[in-house]
Parts: C-alpha cells; structure tokens; sequence
C-alpha cells in the first residue's frame, strides 16, 4: 500500500505534468505565468489535511514557487475585506526576476460539449454541467483580477511597498480536458496537450465491459494512471457506476484494457 506521503507526491507530480491551458496568446486579455526551470521537483512542504482539491493545487503551486530561485513570494491567500467583509482574496503576489506580479491559481477539470456555446472555450464545461470554462474566464476577469485595483487594496500594496501601476497580472490556469468517445477534436485555441482521456455516457460503459475499472479518490484524479491500484472488473464497477447515475455526480475512472494499457476517463451521469 503508498503511504499518504507517496500519494501526494504522486499527486504533486500529477499536477506539474499538467500543461498550462492556453500557451503564448492571452485568452481574453489573461496571461498565463511562465516559469524558468527548476530542477527540484518534489513536494517538500507540510500538505494541511482534508484540502479540497483546489487549495491543494494551491499548496502544490506555492511549493513549486518557494523551489524557485528566480521567484519570491510576498503574500499568499490574503483576504481582502471591506468593513470586516471579505470582498474577495488574492491568491498571490510574488516576484520573478524582482518584477512584481499578481498571480491567480486555477486547475480545471472540463469535457467537451458542443452543443454547447458556438466557439471551442464554449465548449468546455465541467463535469457535472455546472460550471464552464467561459465562466471561469468571465469571473477572473471581471472579478478575481480587478480586485487588485479596489481602494480596499491599497493598504496591502502599501505595506508591500509596491506601486500598483507596475505590478503584472499572471495566472497559473492549468487543466486536464476529456473528448467525447470516439470523437476526434482539434484544438486550436487551447492547447492540446492538456487533453488527457474521453468522457463516457451511461451508454457508452457497457462496450468496455471486458476492462478492469479504478474510481481514484477525488485528490488523485490530478495523479497519471498506473498499474498499481485495485483493479476491479465490470460487474463489480456497477455499484460506483450506479452512485454516479443516482447521485448525479460525475467521476473520474481509470479504464484498463486488454493490452494493458489505461484510459483516462470520466463517467458522466447526463
């Protein structure tokens, strides 16, 4: 059995192996942060227990900065608030190169859909239908980066001695993307190497019913398959396959074919 420490590391390397969403152009005026290379590469800092999966991808963001020797960081998670009401939080401000910059941390999980929206980011929504790529797009936009520039703000800023006008807005936006079965897209704005596995309807599973299933836990959906899991066979998926129908929860699963090899997919429940 891996021990918790090996989980998250393998999770941790998960996450570094996942590509930024978009590359060089900016999608909707939103840059992403480029990195220099940094030959650590292990988890190394204290993971809190029980982090839902996006403030884990936090700690494993910050993990990756601290290694970094072209990299400093100034704040992290700081709440900005507004007569003791919290109007928002900044996921970061760090240096790189001593140039300061905003950083806001996403990690994604989106399937393609085209009946829904027009344009390839329309496509992607999350799993469970209830959120898209667009509107994360629109929320970093409109609300999440803009909160740099709220008077509430400024006394952070002050503190920091830094000059708003000067500082650089990044994100890290990485994401893992799942295609329709047997449905060929290429990619033009997004970048293709985030495209990771398929998505299957209810009627789809059956035409793997000689495969061997895996349902990881929610914080290992960011780890690559391998073999060294409890495999189990197609009847005996029925019961996580009904919990995902009845519930209306889609999952992660690793499908383990014949050959040996595995695919990465997601059971939608819709």
């Amino acid at each position: 059995m891996h021990s918790e420490l090996d989980s998250i590391e393998q999770q941790y390397q998960g996450y570094k192996q996942t590509p930024a969403l978009w590359l060089e152009s900016a999608i909707m005026g939103i840059s992403q942060l480029t990195l220099p290379n940094n030959s650590i590469d292990s988890y190394i800092k204290t993971l809190p227990k029980n982090l839902r999966l996006g403030k884990r991808v936090e700690q494993f963001v910050f993990n990756e900065l601290e290694q970094n020797d072209a990299v400093s960081i100034l704040v992290e998670n700081i709440q900005i608030q507004e007569l003791k009401q919290t109007i928002g939080e900044l996921d970061a401000i760090i240096t790189l190169n001593n140039e300061p910059i905003h950083l806001e941390i996403v990690y994604k999980f989106y399937v393609y859909d085209d009946s829904v929206g027009i344009t390839e980011t329309d496509h992607f929504i999350g799993p469970n239908r209830k959120d898209s790529l667009v509107e994360k797009l629109t929320k970093l936009k409109n609300k999440q980066l803009p909160l740099l520039y709220k008077p509430q703000t400024k006394t952070l800023l002050a503190n920091l001695k830094l000059d708003v006008s000067k500082i650089q807005q990044k994100v890290c936006f990485k994401a893992l993307l799942f295609l329709p079965y047997k449905k060929e897209i290429m990619l033009k704005e997004l970048n293709p190497d985030c495209i990771v596995g398929i998505y299957l309807r209810k009627e789809h599973v059956a035409t793997f019913e000689t495969c061997s299933f895996y349902f990881p836990s929610k914080p290992d959906w960011l780890i690559q398959p391998h073999h060294a899991v409890n495999w189990i066979d197609y009847e005996a998926s029925q019961e996580d396959l009904n919990r995902i129908y009845i519930e209306k929860n889609s999952a992660c699963c690793w499908i383990k074919q014949a050959d040996d090899s595995i695919i990465k997919s997601f059971i939608v429940w819709w």
